[in-house]
């Protein structure tokens, strides 16, 4: 399985998604710039956290007009496996590849701690290996992580299962329904806030990220039956 990084100017999470693939699933992973026009060799395409052209405009708005992101809609609608994080997050709302947006925190702090979420969905790519409804600790840092739709499509992401993670306990940015991390229709396309990358040692305080690396891996092997 081949994992592309994407990496934009401002870019500051991308050597942690690199490192965290060799280290879960050992699995082929290469940087890609935001300039490249071809993914077709990639199975799985990460949007990393960071600070994309410097978020001058508001996060993810210039990086969701790069060159690449054009690739990253056609491996999405091929099917392919696509996970922003963090400012990835913002990106892929911005592109349009999942519904809502992201505003600034509530209380307009940058928001840095690990913190616990509930696993809602644990039928996607991303989520095979967790338990439905189990709570798990992933590190938030971010000044831009307030989750925010309409009621109409808060109304479809609830119907439709696509809330796949909820801040539990104390929401530390004020999204919309403790929301934390969303999946398009499809259920190819996952977003989230929190940084699984940076939990995938107990060493780091925590690895309950690793799974979510873990299941994008057993994932693509069922559907490619390998080993």
């Amino acid at each position: 399985m081949n994992f592309a990084v994407l990496v934009f100017p401002g870019s500051n999470c991308d050597v942690d998604m690199y490192k965290a693939v060799i280290d879960t699933v050992e699995q082929p992973v290469e940087y890609v710039w935001h300039l490249e026009s071809d993914l077709s060799k990639y199975d799985a395409i990460l949007v990393p956290g960071g600070f994309s052209y410097g978020d001058y405009l508001r996060p993810g708005a210039v990086a969701s007009l790069s060159p690449v992101m054009e690739e990253v809609k056609k491996a999405a609608d091929e099917g392919k496996l696509v996970l922003g994080v963090c400012n990835g997050f913002q990106i892929l709302t911005e592109a349009g590849l999942l519904p809502g947006a992201l505003r600034r925190n509530q209380r307009l702090k940058f928001r840095c701690d690990t913190i616990r979420l509930k696993v809602e969905n644990n039928q996607t790519p991303f989520t095979l290996d967790y338990q439905v409804e189990e709570n798990i600790c992933i590190p938030i840092a971010h000044g831009d992580g307030n989750y925010y739709c309409d009621e109409q499509t808060l109304h479809q992401l609830e119907k439709n299962n696509q809330i796949v993670f909820r801040y539990e306990g104390k929401n530390p940015n004020g999204s919309i329904a403790e929301i934390a991390g969303v999946i398009n229709e499809r259920g190819n396309v996952l977003g989230l806030m929190p940084h699984p990358e940076r939990a995938v040692h107990k060493w780091l305080g925590t690895d309950d990220g690793k799974r979510m690396f873990t299941s994008i891996l057993s994932y693509w092997r069922k559907q490619h039956g390998t080993a």
